[in-house]
């Protein structure tokens, strides 16, 4: 017996002896569904009395399941939570997401982060949603940095060799005497008002600066916008539809504890590439050493969760997909069952949903065409770029077929199409590697 069960069962003897003795119920599984809704704290370790609280997260298809857990539990420990009761694959990709939905904006909680400290700075106007699903993206630039930092916008230390290779752009990033300089033009939203400007900005380790003087780095000329320790920083979801930014690629500043929008500090860029770059670096500065400790101890959480001290709960047989994510069975078309097929969703919808996942190379999902009802199309991400590619169904000798080079390759059904991609380039400018799912809780 631990240390909390010592304790319980000496208070239970101090208490009256007029009480009956307690009794070990022979039957647990009758006192609880394995589908409840709620999911019980004695999925986490017992080894500490810790306060519990309960979280409500939600789905993309926006089912969402209540989850009682403690007061100190981390975003990674919450997801393990959630990928252990759903039987899915840990591919350490599945990540917490903060949505504001009256704003449009939203961010990935970080793997180490609290999730009650999170809760702790939503305010009441704004209606806040946590959100389980995929992020390819979270730690690619550990893997790639040279494709998150463009020449153009990044400058080292004058005593630093410019022909530096992957780990060395990560080594200083996380140095703690080093930093490289990000600079660039931003739009910034004027306080107060509905302008936007143009302004050039440059991140140094101390915070975000404008230029008060076209391109000038001297002191003098350099203003103060922000810094984050006491912010969290989010992406725009909506384009340009709520804010009015001159372009689809914002994100802003949001001070914790802070009055609401009123209180935003807004920026975009001029294409995704830009925006990636300054959101990645600002990451990587405001957390340094503990975002690569994340990225190499997925499993290691400030609450003692891990794969070897939580027991999923029994559930009913489902059938697997290749990925190792369960699926419903269904009479319909055989591709509505695959979890990459998304029906009757628009181009936008599209977009915004491989955005959420992560813009890494290959992430897809494959929808119903608006402008034809009888075709399909392949979204794909390449390059920090959504395109669009038409499948269209052929018919030769009485026969169906589906393809994306106008014929030359042929295929029986929308299943053998992206087995095949996922295995040859063809004629995409990369191969299917993850997929968007929309995953029901």
């Amino acid at each position: 017996m631990n240390q909390f069960g010592e304790d319980f069962q000496r208070k239970k003897e101090g208490d009256s002896i007029l009480e009956n003795p307690s009794i070990p119920n022979p039957f647990p599984e009758l006192c609880c569904s394995p589908f409840a809704s709620v999911l019980s704290a004695s999925l986490l370790p017992k080894a500490t009395s810790r306060k519990k609280q309960v979280i409500k997260v939600y789905s993309e298809d926006d089912t969402s399941r209540a989850l009682e857990v403690p007061s100190d539990i981390t975003a990674r420990d919450v997801c393990q939570l959630l990928i252990l009761k759903n039987r899915y694959v840990d591919d350490h990709s599945w990540t917490l997401f903060e949505q504001l939905t009256h704003t449009g904006l939203g961010r990935a909680i970080e793997d180490h982060e609290l999730v009650m400290e999170v809760q702790s700075n939503w305010v009441m106007e704004e209606e806040t949603k946590l959100y389980f699903r995929k992020n390819y993206a979270k730690y690619e630039f550990f893997k790639n940095p040279l494709s998150f930092f463009p020449d153009h916008m990044i400058s080292f230390p004058s005593e630093t060799n410019a022909d530096l290779s992957h780990s060395g752009i990560l080594q200083m990033f996380l140095s703690s005497s080093t930093y490289p300089e990000i600079h660039g033009y931003l739009y910034a939203k004027e306080q107060g008002k509905k302008s936007w400007k143009k302004l050039y900005f440059l991140l140094r380790r101390s915070g975000l600066y404008f230029s008060t003087k076209g391109t000038s780095k001297e002191p003098r000329h350099l203003q103060f916008f922000c810094e984050f320790s006491n912010s969290d920083m989010y992406m725009s979801l909506t384009g340009k539809k709520i804010s009015g930014a001159p372009t689809n690629y914002g994100f802003c500043f949001k001070p914790n504890k802070s009055g609401g929008t009123r209180d935003l500090k807004q920026l975009c860029a001029d294409d995704e590439q830009s925006r990636t770059c300054w959101m990645t670096a600002i990451r990587l500065l405001k957390y340094g050493m503990q975002l690569y400790q994340n990225y190499m101890q997925p499993y290691q959480g400030r609450s003692g969760c891990s794969p070897l001290n939580i027991t999923p709960m029994r559930r009913g047989c489902l059938r697997l997909n290749s990925h190792g994510s369960p699926i419903a069975m269904s009479n319909m078309a055989i591709h509505r069952s695959q979890s990459w097929f998304h029906h009757k969703i628009s181009r936008e919808e599209a977009q915004r949903l491989i955005l959420q996942h992560g813009l890494v190379d290959g992430v897809f999902l494959v929808r119903d065409s608006q402008s034809n009802p009888k075709t399909f199309v392949l979204s794909l991400s390449h390059g920090l770029k959504i395109k669009h590619f038409q499948i269209v169904p052929l018919e030769d000798d009485g026969k169906l077929f589906y393809t994306l080079d106008d014929g030359h390759t042929r295929f029986t059904d929308l299943i053998q199409l992206v087995e095949f991609y996922q295995l040859n380039k063809g004629v995409l400018p990369c191969k299917l590697k993850h997929y968007c799912a929309r995953i029901a809780l």
